[in-house]
């Protein structure tokens, strides 16, 4: 599959280098003599960022590399990668299927001291928000348990500096998947004083598990049509471009800042539709638009071995939290343009104060407590730390959706 993509990528982002070469080159020695002989624990190391994080890592010779991931296969698989690839890994190179929220993390804590703690743990999907079990567990795992994981940390020996990822999403947020994502980013300012942070707001990773692009490859395997939004602009950047991204923001940025990729949206932006033809004709194949799910679903049954065409629904976006648009800092935050040459830095990020902070993380712990949530009160939660979410519910989520 990842030759498949490689072969495909090009074509969708219109360069075959990594955009961020020369910023990488251009700090490899001030990120060496960082790392040299530190001791480095990555949270959500098998993810599709965490992982393609601690590939581009282990690049630098680091005296202690600790991996931690809920997911006990993908870990195996990364481990299996990083052994069969001949990655120059540490002598003191561990993993740990733990959850980063549970009494395990805490008590790796009490046993271990990191120089750098990164989280890539998250919630990432949009959907998430369809129903308030979910939406709790993403308040939990991406807030909630940064709010934990900073405690624990200022209670051992805390690290040098920590990093958490974060989205576009975070900025003017349309949805709660990226409201959770601007309150984990004020979260850790909120305590920045004391555990100095840095953070990434993403473009799309292309092809990350879960993602759309990454259904398409599914939806060739099984037979099955490709749907796909005609009118929600996306960037997109690779998995080592991820990965690189984060390197950067980790290791060379200063306290609170925030860097994200330097594109433009007039030329950098594809439609969902758009790239789903880019990658269907890569396949040999030319989209057949059809007029409803209906049609799309029975020409696919007609799929044979010589079928020069695939069916396709392409349709406007009808679902809550969906954005047309992204974009990588809000216009009241300080940005430097200057620093980089395809990364842009928000040096003083929008965020209310530690006390507006603490009092949403309180509101939000007492609704969890309670054991009965509603979509509606979670949302307020949010809200009390990201002021500027504009959640417009629309009554039906993409799981209501091909």
């Amino acid at each position: 599959m990842s030759e498949t993509i490689d072969t495909i990528l090009p074509a969708i982002l219109g360069r075959e280098d990594s955009f961020l070469k020369a910023d990488i080159e251009a700090k490899r020695a001030e990120i060496t003599s960082t790392l040299v002989g530190k001791r480095v624990l990555v949270i959500g190391a098998a993810g599709s960022i965490g992982a393609a994080f601690s590939r581009v890592l282990a690049e630098y010779s680091v005296g202690a590399l600790h991996l931690i991931d809920i997911s006990e296969n993908n870990l195996a698989e990364l481990v299996r990668d990083f052994r069969s690839s001949g990655t120059n890994l540490p002598e003191d190179f561990q993993t740990f299927a733990i959850d980063f929220s549970g009494s395990e993390m805490r008590a790796l804590l009490q046993m271990q001291a990191y120089d750098y703690v990164l989280n890539f743990a998250a919630l990432k999907h949009v959907r998430s928000e369809r129903d308030p079990l979910t939406l709790m567990r993403l308040l939990k795992v991406n807030v909630l348990a940064n709010d934990q994981l900073i405690q624990s940390l200022l209670g051992t020996n805390p690290p040098t500096r920590v990093f958490a990822v974060s989205s576009d999403k975070a900025v003017r947020s349309a949805n709660l998947m990226g409201g959770s994502k601007a309150f984990m980013e004020r979260v850790f300012l909120s305590r920045a004083d004391e555990l100095p942070f840095g953070s990434a707001r993403f473009a799309n990773v292309a092809f990350s598990d879960g993602s759309l692009l990454f259904s398409f490859l599914r939806r060739l395997e099984l037979r099955q049509p490709i749907s796909a939004p005609n009118d929600v602009r996306r960037y997109f950047i690779t998995h080592r471009e991820a990965g690189e991204l984060c390197l950067l923001g980790a290791f060379t940025g200063g306290n609170r800042e925030i860097v994200f990729p330097k594109f433009r949206p007039e030329s950098d932006m594809m439609t969902f539709a758009e790239i789903a033809r880019v990658f269907l004709r890569a396949h040999g194949y030319e989209p057949h638009e059809c007029d409803s799910e209906e049609e799309a679903r029975a020409r696919a049954l007609e799929l044979t071995s010589s079928s020069k065409e695939w069916p396709c629904w392409f349709t406007g976006s009808d679902t809550t939290g969906e954005k047309a648009f992204e974009e990588f800092s809000h216009p009241d935050e300080t940005v430097d343009l200057a620093r980089f040459e395809q990364v842009g830095i928000v040096t003083k990020p929008r965020y209310d104060g530690a006390e507006v902070v603490r009092t949403a993380i309180d509101h939000a712990l007492k609704i969890r407590d309670s054991g009965r949530w509603d979509k509606a009160e979670l949302l307020e939660a949010v809200r009390l730390a990201v002021p500027e979410l504009d959640h417009v519910e629309h009554g039906r989520n993409l799981d209501q959706k091909m």
